[in-house]
Formats: structure tokens, sequence, C-alpha cells
């Protein structure tokens, strides 16, 4: 059965449907889940997507049968989960939030499976063949007897999936099941996915607060504070965004920022790299004008299409209580680091074992001040490491480091180096039963500044980011997106030659997203402060001037994010993308003559070294189909580089 037949059923109830849902807890004031409705056709795949905090888990939680809801309809395969959360169980596989959450660690992953099965009652027949089914689906069975708790991110999440599809249900809920896995196995886990839906009918609800992720999807609904601002398929979504979006480059983003950013009739103002992205209603022509009476006239102008997160900040900006977040002046917090400098970074065969283990192997690199280098590399590559390394924090087992004119080897300047540089780590990292002055403030004491220079410092950043009203808050009460400010805030306190970012806008909403890369990249501009970040979030890569790639430890690739997609798509082809209008029959047809075409969300691509005779092939086998289809061609994304270099690695390391 495919997908459209699925969907196209008349007798049967959604797959799932909430109607009017609310979630309040306790005396919070604030809804969870504020009046939310939606419904999922049978045989698709519908996301929920948003930050943290925009009531995703709570839906998925309450369709689950695992909590109840304060008031309005959820029904799931037609069933009252509210009144019969037992019967939904049995119709459902869940997937909780969380890097193998339902796993339990001490048990192998062939232990943790027969538990499942028990819990599931399922026949010995039944269980063999499905188990079987899902090891050869997840490449896990050489895995088999490997305790949970020493697998990767990623095999950790195949896993979990494996439990939850032990039974072969046809309604899944997957809650952020890609969230802090890396690139390759985000890919594995949609492949899955997407065969799932394509071979069985399997209906997915899932949800994600990354946004290319949402392009996987059939239909999404965008959701922020516990309201849905936005539904319908991706295509659907950036087809309803008024205005045109342009990118403009060739100029100083420190000069470009603030006069776009007063133009009337800018709906958004992003820093993408070393370009500006404005969303606007007037034309390219009206906008070179302008430039050039700002004396930019040297700037160049293109139109580009825009992308869901483009959608997110569109929708969420044109509600009035939206406004208040999308003001931060970046400009005001690097005119108070009157240019730190001196932040270079060099290595020369810079290794860290543990025991035979090598976690860093033999890393040679160099970054220079005022640069922004982005490290990307697949769980257990090796960046952690790497970053502790260079804040002193681990010493090297071998090789050279200097941070800052500081030589790593040397203890005492290891030392030092905690003056120099500034650290905001992936989790939030202060004492989230203080107050966001008083955590400051006890930063500024343990970096040895004056009571005179802190009351100045404190001051100046929680101005410049927006954080004055929320100075008396205790930062556990505070919003994800304003305690990821706050850490940064800490970070920049003492005014640092150089900023170690560990994936700082994990489940950040994209309007905080881009008010903190604004921050970064005028921190480097402007004040000449070296930016080393790691980050999942493959747009994001697109921010740095350089990128690192790595891999078992290893340094395979250091280049700019364009010289990185101009050598991969050198070797392994351009992308050939289908947009059909019945994307199971197309998928059908093309997948066996194509061995790498995949699903992204209603089309299907493939990477070609021949793409002007794969593209004829591909249009005489639509045709055969009865599908109507255009097949086009495309550069690569960052993504689909940093998985042909990890591939290319792996064929070459065996």
């Amino acid at each position: 059965m495919t997908r459209e037949t699925v969907a196209e059923g008349r007798e049967t109830p959604p797959a799932f449907r909430v109607e009017g849902l609310v979630k309040r807890y306790g005396r919070v004031p604030a809804l969870a889940v504020n009046g939310v409705s939606f419904e999922v056709r049978r045989g698709e795949i519908f996301g929920l997507i948003g930050p943290d905090g925009a009531g995703k888990t709570s839906i998925v939680q309450i369709l689950a049968g695992v909590l109840s809801a304060s008031g309005g309809e959820a029904r799931v395969d037609g069933i009252d989960a509210r009144r019969d959360p037992e019967k939904v169980k049995t119709r459902i596989g869940y997937m909780p939030q969380g890097i193998g959450l339902n796993l339990y660690d001490s048990l192998t992953v062939g232990e943790n499976i027969a538990f499942f099965r028990d819990l599931r009652r399922l026949p010995g027949p039944e269980y063999r063949r499905n188990c079987e089914q899902l090891l050869a689906m997840t490449r896990l069975a050489p895995f088999v007897d490997r305790p949970a708790g020493a697998l990767s991110g990623g095999m950790r999440q195949k896993l979990a999936l494996i439990c939850t599809l032990l039974h072969l249900p046809d309604l899944l809920l997957l809650d952020e099941p890609t969230t802090g896995v890396d690139p390759v196995s985000r890919r594995d886990f949609w492949a899955i996915i997407h065969g799932l839906v394509t071979d069985r009918g399997v209906t997915v609800l899932v949800t994600t607060a990354y946004m290319d992720e949402a392009e996987r999807c059939d239909r999404v609904a965008l959701m922020h504070r516990g309201e849905l601002i936005a539904e319908g398929s991706p295509e659907e979504l950036v087809a309803g965004v008024e205005g045109i979006l342009l990118s403009i480059s060739g100029v100083p983003v420190g000069r470009l920022l603030p006069i776009a950013s007063a133009w009337p009739d800018a709906r958004s103002v992003a820093v993408f790299g070393s370009d500006i992205h404005v969303l606007l209603a007037g034309s390219a022509a009206e906008v070179r004008l302008r430039l050039r009476a700002a004396g930019l006239g040297a700037a160049s102008v293109r139109e580009v299409p825009a992308a869901l997160e483009d959608v997110f900040v569109y929708r969420l900006r044109a509600e009035p209580r939206a406004a208040s977040s999308a003001g931060v002046d970046v400009t005001r917090v690097v005119r108070r680091l009157h240019g730190a400098g001196g932040g270079a970074i060099l290595m020369r065969d810079l290794t860290c074992r543990f025991g035979a283990f090598r976690a860093v192997d033999g890393v040679t690199l160099d970054i220079r001040s005022d640069e922004i280098f982005g490290l990307l590399g697949p769980n257990g590559a090796g960046k952690t490491t790497l970053i502790k390394m260079l804040c002193g924090l681990q010493a090297p087992s071998a090789g050279e480091a200097s941070v800052g004119g500081l030589d790593l080897r040397d203890s005492r300047a290891r030392g030092a180096l905690r003056a120099r540089i500034g650290y905001m780590s992936q989790r939030f990292s202060l004492y989230r039963d203080l107050t966001v002055t008083a955590n400051l403030e006890l930063y500024a004491a343990l970096y040895g500044l004056s009571r005179r220079e802190t009351g100045e410092r404190v001051a100046a950043l929680l101005e410049a980011l927006e954080l004055t009203a929320e100075a008396t808050r205790v930062t556990e009460a505070l919003p994800l997106g304003l305690r990821q400010r706050v850490a940064l805030a800490s970070a920049l306190l003492h005014e640092p030659r150089v900023l170690f970012l560990d994936e700082p806008t994990s489940g950040v909403d994209p309007v905080a997203r881009r008010q903190f890369w604004a921050i970064i990249h005028l921190a480097a501009r402007n004040a000449g402060m070296t930016v080393v970040v790691s980050t999942h979030y493959m747009d994001e890569a697109e921010h740095c001037d350089r990128l690192g790639l790595m891999t078992q430890g290893r340094l395979i690739a250091a280049a700019s994010p364009a010289e990185l997609k101009q050598q991969a798509q050198a070797r392994g082809g351009v992308v050939l993308a289908v947009r059909p209008d019945r994307v199971g029959a197309a998928f059908a047809a093309l997948r066996p003559r194509f061995a790498g075409a995949a699903l992204y969300g209603r089309r299907v691509q493939w990477r070609s070294r021949q793409p002007a005779a794969e593209r004829e092939e591909a249009r005489a086998l639509l045709r055969r189909a009865g599908v109507d289809a255009e097949v086009s061609v495309q550069d690569l994304s960052m993504e689909d580089a940093f998985l042909d270099y990890m591939e290319h690695t792996g064929a070459s390391h065996g």
C-alpha cells in the first residue's frame, strides 16, 4: 500500500487528532499547550516543529497516554487518549525525548531488545523475525553483545528505535529523536523512518527543534510558547511568506547590519556567514539604491529562496507579543569589548590518549585572530576533547598547542589561560537557584574583576543583551533562549580574547538563534575576538569563516563552507531532485535504479556524477510509472558535503 492510498482513506478516523488541547502545569500562569488543534493523516510524516518549551513534548505525551491533559480533545486511531490511555498504548510505538532514555545502560543491545519483547508479550517467531529485520535496518547486528551504555549517541537512538518498533506498530510518536545526534546518524535515522512509511504505510508524528528536518516531513505545525503559529506542507508555508529574501554580501557585516535593521520595510534581518539576509517588501533594485546612498555601493545583492526558519521568524514577528524578543542591539555588546585581538590558536600534531584509545589523533591546525572557526563531526569524533585541551582543562598527551600566545605544555600557562578565554558549554552551567545578576557577579569575582569593573560590565551586558528586566529573576525560571543569553554574558564578562562555544544554540528558537549569531559575528569582526564553535546544525556551519571536519579523532578537512561544498561536489557529483505529484509512486520507481535515492518530505533526491544522463533516465522511469514530475539539478548543501566527507574518509580508512 502506498503513502497516497493510505492517506486517501475516507472511512477511517485520522491517525492522530487534537482539538483545543490545553495543558497547564501546577500554578504556572502560562499554558504549556494553549488551545492547539491539528490532524495527522494516515501514512504521512507530520512534524511538530519548535524550540524547547514550545509545548511539543506535552502534546506527544498526552497522545501517548502518559500525561493527562487539562482540557480539549486528543484522539489516537479514534480512541480518546484522555479517557482510555491504556488502550492507546497498545496501538502506538512511543520514543521519549532524550538519548536512549528508554534503554537500560547495564544491559546489552540484545538484552534491551529482549526486555521490550517481554513487555509487548511478542510470540517467539514474530519476535525473531522483527528483531532480525530491525537489526539489519539499523546496522546494529554486529553490536548485540555490547552494553547500551557503551554505544555512541547515534547508536543509542537506533537501539531505542528498535525497541519502539519491535511490535511493528502502525502509529509512531517520536519525541525529538535526533536532538544531540550527529548528522551521519540523523541521515540514517530518517532513512529508516522514510522506509517504514513507504514500505508499510506507517504514520509518524515527530517533534524536532531542527528547522532543516521539517523539510523531511509531509506536513508540519510550527509551535511557539504553547501555540500553533502555522501549519501546512513546507512548500505551502514557504510560499506564504510575503516579500522577497535578499542576500547582501561584499561589505563588512558590522557596517551593514545596523543599516539594514533600520529599513522600515525589513521584516527580518539575519547574519548568515559573511552575508546579511533581509526579508522585505521592496525589490533588489531598490535595495541597491539604498546601499549606494549609505556609501555601500560595493555590496552585491541577490535574491535567495526562503527556508522554514524564515517562515518561523516571519510568522512569529507578525504577532504583537513577539515584538519585544526581536530587538537586541548587538552593536552595544561589541563596543564594550575594546578590541581584544591576540587570540590566534596554533596546533601541531596535538594528541590526547586515554590508555590505548586516541580521542584526538595528531591534529595540526592554525586559527587566526578574529576568525569564526567551526568544528563539525559525528559523536565521538574528538571535538569536545580538543576544545578541553585548548581551554587548559585536559593536558595533551603529545604535540604542541598555544592559545593567545600561551604554550599549553606549560602548566603555569594553562593556569593563566583562564583570564584570556571564555567558555560556554552545551548545557546551562550557571547556578539555577541564583538570579541573573548574582550569577554574573559570581563569575566576575572568579575572574578577579574589581567591584567597579563588575558593576560596569554587568550593567553593560544586561542592557546590550536585553536582560535588564530579567536581572532579579532566578535563572531556573527563564526560557531557554534567555538562559543562553545569560551564559553568553558570563563568557563575555571578562573580555576574553578567545571564545569557545559548545553547541550554544541547541533547542533555542530561531529568533534567539539569529540574535546569538549576530552577537558572535560582531564580537569577531569588531572586537578581533577568536571564536571556536561546535554545532550539529548544518545551517549554522555556514556562519563560520572556516570549518574543521573531524572523525575518529582526526582532522580530515579544514576550509571555508563554500570550498568544502565545491570539493565534495567535485568528488561525488551534484544532487538530482524530484518533486512529484505522487511521492510514493515516484520513490518506488526510482529507488531500484538509484541506490542513493532518499526521501526528503515530498521530494526524492540522490547524488549523481552523470546528471544529464541520469536526469533523462529518471524522467523515463517516472513516465512509465505514470508520475508527473520534473527532475532538477541542485548544488550540494552543507549537510550533503559533510556526509560526503564522512563517507569518503570511511572508505579511505577502511
